[in-house]
């Protein structure tokens, strides 16, 4: 009678461990949905300011002097214990002052710009350090999974977001909207096209985690923002006739050579003014709060 239940016990032993097993493997679904809310900072990369030096690709360029204030507010939801779809809506203002460069053909075109970003993107975040939640409360002694409190993913996604680049006028300090005045000749050139204020992005970054408990952690992510367009500070191509600027507004001539006119053949029509071959982008570095919602039946104890 013994040796009988012997195989019985050994099976429902081993059936017990099996869905323990089991149960914490899933764990991760219980808290699969996430708020989080970040304040951080954002920059840009495009033809105004810069380096002291003709203008360069990527990070070389960039101009600290011109980081300005970013916000961001967003919901993560996991589709496996490493990869996650992160939506978000983003703010930050971008600028460019060529008063900020020495570079002298910068420096001599003494351009610059503001302009509010608005993003809405979703991101597919790759875990590649996996986060694991464990016991809820770091008590010596008390058995039980320890919850590795760093996690650490790369992300690449895809948005859209609105921009509005502006400058100021004279000793007024008065910020005019620069598009309406096609400073490039935009609509006014045959072969150049107005450009939109709304565009897609590509954003492409890495991010960490820090675990303080099971419903509340800590974020860091840094992403740039590939876009498709090079007029988010209204320059991209070549200067054009002031004649034919001032039939749309009389401020378009001088919103297009704020050049003293010390050496008129750098501004002349046809004269570059900037370089659609390298299209605009931004960036965000943001700090998070974040808050992990309950997305599932928890059958295990909560030590």
């Amino acid at each position: 009678m013994k040796k009988g239940l012997f195989p019985i016990i050994a099976l429902l032993m081993v059936m017990s461990f099996s869905s323990d097993a089991q149960r914490i493997k899933n764990r991760w679904r219980t808290f699969r949905a996430e708020l989080h809310f970040g304040i951080g900072a954002t920059n840009f990369l495009g033809e105004l300011g810069g380096a002291d030096q003709i203008g360069t690709n990527g990070f070389r360029d960039l101009e600290f002097s011109v980081t300005k204030l970013a916000a961001s507010l967003g919901y993560r939801y996991k589709i496996s214990p490493t990869m996650a779809l992160n939506t978000h809506l983003s703010y930050g203002q971008v600028a460019g002052n060529d008063n900020l460069t020495k570079e002298f053909f910068r420096n001599y075109r003494n351009l610059s710009f503001k302009s509010t970003i608005y993003e809405f993107s979703t991101n597919l975040e790759f875990a590649f350090i996996k986060e694991q939640i464990g016991h809820r409360y770091r008590l010596r002694g008390v058995r039980g999974q320890r919850g590795f409190e760093m996690m650490a993913y790369v992300f690449i996604g895809a948005g859209v977001f609105h921009f509005n680049p502006k400058a100021q006028i004279g000793e007024t300090k008065e910020w005019v909207e620069l598009r309406p005045l096609h400073t490039e000749g935009q609509s006014l050139v045959p072969t150049r096209k107005q450009y939109g204020l709304l565009q897609f992005t590509i954003p492409v970054g890495f991010g960490f985690k820090y675990t303080l408990d099971r419903r509340w952690g800590l974020g860091l992510e840094y992403g740039i923002r590939k876009t498709f367009t090079d007029y988010i500070d209204d320059v991209s191509r070549t200067y054009v006739d002031p004649v034919l600027l001032a039939q749309v507004n009389p401020l378009s001539p001088y919103f297009a050579d704020r050049s003293d006119k010390t050496y008129p053949y750098i501004t002349a029509p046809g004269a570059q003014r900037g370089d659609p071959r390298d299209l605009d982008s931004y960036m965000f570095a943001i700090i998070s709060i974040n808050y992990r919602l309950r997305t599932g039946r928890q059958m295990y104890p909560l030590f």
